[in-house]
């Protein structure tokens, strides 16, 4: 083959990998909460595909996922272990969702939704893995147990297993933008005005807040846990610190407020269901703010 014949080769190769790049960033956040993660296991796949033989490949798009999947699966492995020595609650990292190009269906929404990412890192490596590829990407089990190398039997054993794991928040009635942006608006009175029976109406019952510093940044340790530890600890940050200036910006499809605290950036997602908060995601780690920031 000549020097021409390799060039368009490899153009086609690149063009065919960049075709299947947003679905397969987004495979891999949903897998491991990190963009930065999310984007190792995605080059790393580009290096084995411009390995590969094309012959070898029937359907490019399954093949991709599958070696990003198996990728994906090494790394949350490992990071779980990295994740249990963090200092303080570990959050995934916010993102926008225009980086995984449009959100096509419910199900891909959903598994994109910063509470539903939050309460996947309660499941095994495994049943992420099938109930990502099962939810978002609607594949068969045949083609998930392919992929994750276990039997289609194990396969619905374990999207049963995350699915019954993650039922609580799910499946239930979520605001549109609009409301959602109104609420946060409502919230916000609230905090500023230091309006404490305002903030506690808002909140539910069972309502929780994480806020991850990451040893980084002054942060609550564990979690405030009920509505009453909650209102209290939100407004006694605005009354110590204040609240700056807040933005409402968009993270992981869903209205969420950008502000400064003490002198520090954070960023808070909320997972609101039928009209109230039931719970607050504050990241202050700057290492993970970086693909959120609003423009100055």
């Amino acid at each position: 083959m000549d020097t021409r014949e390799d060039a368009a080769g490899g153009f086609e190769e690149h063009g065919a990998f960049e075709e299947h790049r947003p679905l397969l960033l987004g495979l891999a956040y949903r897998l491991l909460g990190s963009m930065w993660d999310a984007e190792d296991a995605v080059q790393e796949a580009y290096l084995r595909w411009t390995r590969t033989d094309p012959a070898e490949v029937e359907t490019p798009r399954a093949y991709l996922v599958t070696i990003v999947t198996r990728l994906a699966l090494d790394q949350l492995r490992s990071a779980r272990v990295t994740r249990e020595a963090y200092t303080g609650p570990w959050l995934p990292e916010p993102v926008s969702a225009a980086a995984f190009g449009p959100l096509e269906t419910a199900e891909m929404t959903d598994t994109l939704a910063y509470a539903t990412l939050h309460m996947m890192e309660r499941l095994s490596p495994p049943e992420r893995a099938v109930f990502v590829l099962r939810e978002a990407f609607e594949l068969p089990y045949e083609e998930i147990a392919r992929i994750v190398g276990i039997p289609v039997a194990t396969c619905r054993q374990h999207h049963r297993r995350a699915a019954a794991r993650l039922a609580e928040g799910r499946d239930r009635f979520r605001p549109s933008t609009a409301d959602h942006t109104e609420l946060l608006g409502r919230f916000l009175d609230a905090a500023r005005g230091g309006d404490l029976a305002a903030l506690t109406d808002l909140l539910a019952e069972d309502v929780v807040a994480w806020n991850d510093g990451g040893g980084k940044v002054r942060a609550a340790l564990r979690p405030v846990q009920g509505r009453d530890a909650v209102a209290a600890f939100i407004t006694g940050l605005g009354a110590r610190y204040g609240f700056g200036e807040v933005r409402i910006v968009e993270a992981n499809g869903a209205p969420a407020l950008w502000t400064h605290i003490d002198g520090h950036e954070q960023l808070t997602a909320f997972d609101v269901r039928d009209g109230r908060v039931h719970g607050l995601f504050a990241v202050l780690n700057p290492d993970k703010l970086g693909r959120v920031r609003p423009a100055p």
